[in-house]
C-alpha cells in the first residue's frame, strides 16, 4: 500500500493542486489516478484561513468518491460540520473566510457544498487506521493507548492534540507534548501544530508545515517515508510555527 499523505491545507487549493501533480498523480476528464496506484490521505483542516476552501472540499470530496483517497477530519472541519448543521459557533479563528465564501454563492450552490461537505465529514472516521494497523493518521495525532477507541476522549484528543485545559495569552490553548513520550510500534502522522519543517521524533511525523503562514504544503509518502513539498503563495507569518525544544 503507498500512500501520499497530505498535511493541513486551509484553503490552499493551488498549492494542493500543484503537490498533486508533484506526486505524480494524472487527472483525465475529472479522474486523478497513479501510475503505481498510489493513493491520497488527506489528515484534516481542509479549509478556513486560505482562499478556496470551497474549491478544497469540492477536490477532496471528489477524490474520495473515486476511492484514490482516505479522509480524517481536524477541528477546523468540525466546526465547518458544526456550522453547516446550523449549530452556534463563533464565526472566527479562519472560519469567517469560509463563511464568507459560502455566503457569496446563489442558494443551490450554498446547499449542494453543504450536503457535500456534511456527507463527506459524517462518512469520515475520527482517524486512519492503515496498512494493517501499521499507519495511523490522526490530525492532531494519537496517544498508543487511544489507539482502537472512539470515545468523547479520543475525539477531543484527535482533533486538538493534548489539551492542558490552560490558555496562553493570545487564548490559544496550551497543548502537551505527546510525540515526545510516544513509544509505539505503530507509524503516526498527524499536523495540527504549525512546524517549519516536517518533525521527525518516536516514529511521527507532523507534516503540517503552515502552508497557509507562508510555509510549505508537505506530503509524507508512506511506506517510503519520502518528502515531498510545493512552497506557500501566502505572506509568511513566522510567529504562527511553533518552535519546539
Amino acid at each position: 500500500m503507498k500512500i501520499d499523505i497530505i498535511g493541513d491545507i486551509h484553503g490552499c487549493y493551488q498549492e494542493l493542486r500543484t503537490l498533486v501533480k508533484k506526486l505524480g498523480y494524472i487527472e483525465d476528464n475529472g479522474k486523478l489516478s497513479h501510475p503505481e496506484n498510489n493513493k491520497n490521505a488527506f489528515l484534516g483542516d481542509l479549509t478556513d484561513r486560505g482562499p478556496d476552501s470551497l474549491s478544497v472540499i469540492n477536490f477532496v470530496d471528489s477524490l474520495v468518491k473515486q476511492k484514490i483517497a482516505f479522509y480524517t477530519p481536524g477541528n477546523h472541519c468540525n466546526k465547518l460540520y458544526r456550522f453547516f448543521l446550523g449549530n452556534k459557533v463563533q464565526i472566527s479563528h479562519g472560519l469567517e473566510t469560509t463563511v464568507a465564501e459560502y455566503e457569496s454563492l446563489i442558494a443551490k450552490q450554498k446547499h449542494e457544498i453543504r450536503e457535500k461537505f456534511i456527507s463527506l465529514y459524517e462518512a469520515a472516521p475520527l482517524y486512519l487506521v492503515l496498512d494493517d494497523g501499521k499507519l495511523i493518521i490522526a490530525h492532531a495525532g494519537i496517544k498508543e493507548d487511544l489507539i482502537g477507541l472512539h470515545n468523547k476522549k479520543v475525539k477531543t484528543f484527535v482533533l486538538y492534540g493534548d489539551i492542558s485545559g490552560e490558555k496562553h495569552e493570545d487564548g490559544s490553548p496550551v497543548r502537551r507534548d505527546w510525540a515526545k513520550h510516544y513509544k509505539g510500534k505503530a507509524t503516526i502522522v498527524y499536523g495540527h501544530t504549525p512546524v517549519e519543517t516536517v518533525r521527525v521524533i518516536n516514529h511521527t511525523y507532523n507534516i503540517d508545515t503552515g502552508a497557509v503562514f507562508g510555509g510549505k504544503l508537505t506530503a509524507l509518502r508512506y511506506p517510503s517515508m519520502e518528502i515531498i513539498q510545493v512552497p506557500s503563495s501566502m505572506p509568511l507569518l513566522k510567529e504562527k510555527f511553533k518552535q519546539f525544544p
